[in-house]
């Protein structure tokens, strides 16, 4: 009998709502109020997340953020900026002792990207993990999608989807961008660069190194068909069985108050 998690499709929110709600999951998974939960979402309307400790003086191009219409938030995981748009998202929230995850980060993240794999197989897609020879190189990208991580996914040598973890509380907290298609001008849009030489030259090599399902399938996957593969490719990837949930209005009323409080804060997201 495999063990049931919860699921959470919260579909379309704001970047701040997103992010409180995967805080919130994070905080009542350690207090025991909820078991292990996978949480799918989009972004409404399309939002940059920067990594915790992430510069945005100089590095960030917030005039075009805001040109473009599109939400800023700090993310609780570290790495770089993330512009989530055409993407399915998900969140992953379990204890860091629970029997099947890893104690090092690296190896949890692989236990954890094996529901991604088993989704793009769903898909028709052969993914595989990346795995970097010796330390990654130090680009100096703000970009997530510059380099791929140790187990993050490729398709065809490409990264296919960047994800990020902290462990807060006793408590693992992965989440991840999966890119039904990407738009790389718009996302290097977002970001300083010395000159439009440069920033050129970073688009080209980002478009060798990066893929999306459009660009793999040759078409545009619905994006309930992209949520089905991938909730069942991480019941398969994870040996679990997932049981739908729905917040209480005690706790939606918790994750606005802390959307308001912190995530839509100036202080928070432009901090560093």
């Amino acid at each position: 009998m495999s063990e049931t998690w919860y699921f959470i499709n919260s579909k379309a929110n704001s970047a701040a709502y997103n992010m409180a709600l995967d805080d919130c999951l994070l905080k009542w998974h350690s207090e025991g109020k909820i078991p292990p939960t996978l949480r799918f979402y989009t972004w409404e309307p399309a939002g940059l997340s920067l990594g915790y400790f992430q510069k945005v003086e100089g590095k960030i191009h917030t005039e075009n953020v805001k040109k473009y219409g599109f939400d800023l938030v700090r993310r609780l995981t570290g790495g770089r900026a993330v512009l989530h748009d055409d993407e399915l998202t998900y969140s992953i929230i379990v204890s860091e002792d629970h029997p099947s995850m890893p104690k090092t980060v690296t190896e949890a993240y692989k236990v954890i990207s094996q529901g991604l794999l088993e989704g793009y197989r769903l898909l028709g897609l052969e993914a595989e993990f990346s795995i970097p020879e010796g330390k990654l190189n130090q680009t100096g990208s703000a970009v997530c999608f510059d380099e791929p991580s140790w187990y993050e996914l490729v398709l065809n040598g490409k990264k296919a989807a960047g994800s990020a973890q902290t462990r807060q509380r006793g408590v693992i907290l992965q989440h991840g961008s999966v890119p039904i298609s990407m738009n790389f001008d718009e996302l290097f849009d977002m970001f300083v660069y010395p000159d439009e030489t440069k920033k050129e030259r970073a688009k080209q090599v980002l478009k060798r190194k990066a893929t999306s399902m459009e660009v793999e399938m040759g078409r545009k996957p619905a994006i309930r068909e992209v949520e089905k593969a991938f909730s069942h490719g991480f019941e398969k990837g994870l040996g679990v069985h997932f049981e739908p949930y729905m917040l209480t209005d005690e706790q939606e009323e918790e994750v606005q108050q802390l959307m308001k409080e912190q995530y839509e804060s100036d202080e928070w997201n432009y901090s560093r």
